[in-house]
C-alpha cells in the first residue's frame, strides 16, 4: 500500500460527481469533470469501478506531473491544501428536434 508523503496529505480524499445510467444490461458510470467512465453488471459495481478508474486516472496524472493542470482544466480549484470540486448549477435534460437536422 502506498503511503502519502506529508506534502500529499491533502490529496487523501478527492470528491467527484458520477452519473450512472443503464445501457442494455450494463450500468455505466461517468465522471464528467474527469472524463472517466467505467461500467459494471450492477449499479453498485459500476460505482466501485468508477472509483477505481478515477483513482487510476489521478495516479497516472500525478506520475506524469500533470495532475494540477488536469484538475484546473476540469474546473477544480485549489483552496489552501484542498482541491474543491466544480459546483453544478443545474443538471437538465434538454430536447432538440432531429427533423430539421435530418431534412438538411
Amino acid at each position: 500500500m502506498n503511503t502519502l508523503q506529508p506534502e500529499q496529505e491533502h490529496l487523501r480524499d478527492f470528491s467527484f460527481d458520477a452519473h450512472i445510467f443503464k445501457e442494455g444490461d450494463a450500468y455505466v458510470a461517468h465522471a464528467p469533470a474527469l472524463d472517466v467512465s467505467s461500467c459494471g453488471a450492477t449499479d453498485e459495481e459500476a460505482r466501485r469501478n468508477i472509483r477505481d478508474a478515477a483513482r487510476g486516472f489521478l495516479a497516472a496524472s500525478a506520475d506524469l506531473g500533470t495532475l494540477d493542470e488536469i484538475l484546473r482544466e476540469a474546473g477544480y480549484r485549489r483552496e489552501g491544501d484542498e482541491w474543491l470540486a466544480p459546483e453544478f448549477v443545474s443538471i437538465d435534460r434538454l430536447t432538440v428536434s432531429l427533423i430539421e437536422i435530418l431534412n438538411d
